[in-house]
């Protein structure tokens, strides 16, 4: 039976650890939800030494700072190791197509972008992310509870991936023999966060949210941040050098599929004024 020692059980994770259990693999964890105590190194270490493979999902700490790395990084060598990433390391494009190849650093996840570089030093494969949606997260949990918003930002575009297609890259790189590396992993249609919104609410049967300026919708700082960067994420690399393929290639595809496991549109409620995060 293979072994994989998750740092950070959080909801990608999760899911994660689901399908590489299905698949019968052993999975420990840390976390909240883990198996483990992250600070008690002792455990962690011995689970490490029984482990042929780890991935993290733990971000970072601070300046240039990854708490996996700090602690047990003397104890990974030799094993086969992934790294949950952010798309944010390419910061702002300005609505152009991003690949692997293209500057990082430069956004508002520089410290991200440090860690990031420092697990593939090791040899890991670093998966690029944006915005993650699936079960219980998604557009439609924002509609519900009046979180959802509409922006009067033309050309804002932003790329997504449904997190069970993100388990499914993970999956491709640990059955192949890919080389370890940076891969962005999205999905094949970025779009406006305006366009997801109103295709939720159509989908839902409730009015969609007014057009505002970012001021009138009184986003948070982590929300505005969010707006702050256009960009759309190529995902060739993944497709080639994986032979993955995302199962929700677009987000209609992947919202079809969530509404078919919630509640009917008369259960929703329509939006109401409220502030939130959109990430």
């Amino acid at each position: 039976m293979q072994r994989i020692l998750i740092f950070g059980l959080g909801y990608t994770a999760k899911r994660i650890a689901a399908h590489l259990e299905g698949r019968g693999w052993e999975v420990v964890s840390t976390g909240r939800d883990g198996t483990l105590s992250f600070d008690d190194e002792g455990t962690v270490r011995m689970a490490l030494a029984d482990c042929s493979h780890v991935l993290s999902s733990v971000p970072p700490a601070g300046e240039g700072s990854d708490p996996v790395l700090e602690r047990y990084g003397n104890a990974l060598a030799g094993k086969w190791l992934g790294y949950l990433s952010s798309t944010g390391v390419y910061g702002d494009a300005q609505g152009s197509w991003v690949d692997e190849s293209a500057p990082v650093g430069t956004g508002r996840r520089t410290v991200r972008a440090e860690c990031d570089a420092q697990w593939m030093e090791r040899g890991a494969s670093v998966f690029r992310l944006p915005g993650i949606y699936g079960p219980g997260r998604s557009v439609f949990d924002r509609v519900a509870t009046g979180r959802a918003h509409r922006i009067d930002l033309p050309g804002q575009v932003f790329s997504r991936i449904h997190v069970d297609d993100i388990a499914g890259a993970v999956l491709a790189a640990l059955d192949g023999d890919a080389p370890p590396g940076a891969y962005n992993v999205s999905d094949d249609l970025p779009c406006s966060q305006n366009t997801l919104v109103e295709a939720a609410c159509a989908m839902l049967g409730v009015a969609p949210p007014p057009l505002q300026t970012i001021e009138q919708a009184g986003l948070s700082p982590m929300a505005r941040g969010f707006y702050a960067e256009n960009r759309r994420v190529a995902n060739g690399k993944a497709k080639r050098m994986l032979g993955w393929r995302p199962a929700y290639p677009d987000f209609a595809t992947g919202l079809r599929a969530l509404r078919a496991t919630i509640s009917p549109a008369s259960d929703i409620a329509a939006p109401s004024p409220a502030s939130g995060d959109q990430t």
